[in-house]
C-alpha cells in the first residue's frame, strides 16, 4: 500500500510543479507583452493565454494543498478542541470535501460537455475552450485523491497516537 501511496503523492506533486510551471507561463507572457509594447511588438493574444496559465496553475496545485493539508482551515479552533473531538471532526471535513470536490467534478464535467459540444473558443487566439476546462476536471479529479491522500496520513497519525 505505501507504494501505491507514494505514487500517488508523487503524481500529486508533479501536477502541482506543472500549475507553478503554469503561473510562470502567464508571469513570462505578461512581462513579454509590456516589454514587446516598449518597441511596438506586443504579444498577440497576450489575455487569452494568460487566463490559460492562470486557470491551468490554479487547478492544478489544488491537489497539493488537499493533500497537504495547507488548504484553508481554523487550526486554532481545531488544536483547542480534545483529541476525542479533533479526529471525528477531522473526518468529517474530509467527508465533506470528497464530496463537495465530488459535485464540483460532476457539474464540471457536465458544463464542459455542453461548452465543448458547442465548440467554444476564446475571442483572441481562437483557443478552444476546452483546453480551459481540461485543468480543471484533472484538478478536481486528483484533488479527490489528494483528500484521500490528507485523510490516510490523519488515520495514521491518530492509529499511531499522535
Amino acid at each position: 500500500m505505501s507504494r501505491v501511496h507514494s505514487l500517488a503523492r508523487s503524481l500529486v506533486s508533479a501536477l502541482a510543479a506543472l500549475g507553478v510551471a503554469a503561473y510562470g507561463g502567464a508571469a513570462l507572457v505578461t512581462v513579454a507583452d509590456v516589454i514587446g509594447r516598449t518597441v511596438d511588438m506586443p504579444v498577440q493574444g497576450v489575455v487569452d493565454l494568460v487566463q490559460l496559465f492562470v486557470v491551468t496553475g490554479a487547478w492544478l496545485v489544488m491537489p497539493y494543498a488537499f493533500m497537504t493539508g495547507a488548504h484553508v482551515g481554523v487550526d486554532f479552533v481545531i488544536n483547542s478542541l480534545p483529541k476525542a473531538l479533533r479526529v471525528p471532526l477531522q473526518l468529517f471535513a474530509a467527508a465533506v470535501a470528497l464530496v463537495l470536490v465530488g459535485l464540483m467534478l460532476w457539474y464540471g464535467f457536465e458544463t464542459f460537455e455542453v461548452r465543448s459540444m458547442f465548440g467554444d473558443r476564446s475571442q483572441q487566439l481562437g483557443i478552444p475552450v476546452a483546453w480551459y476546462w481540461y485543468p480543471l476536471l484533472i484538478g478536481l479529479t486528483v484533488s479527490l485523491l489528494g483528500v484521500v491522500l490528507e485523510t490516510a496520513a490523519t488515520w495514521q497519525r491518530v492509529s499511531r497516537h499522535e
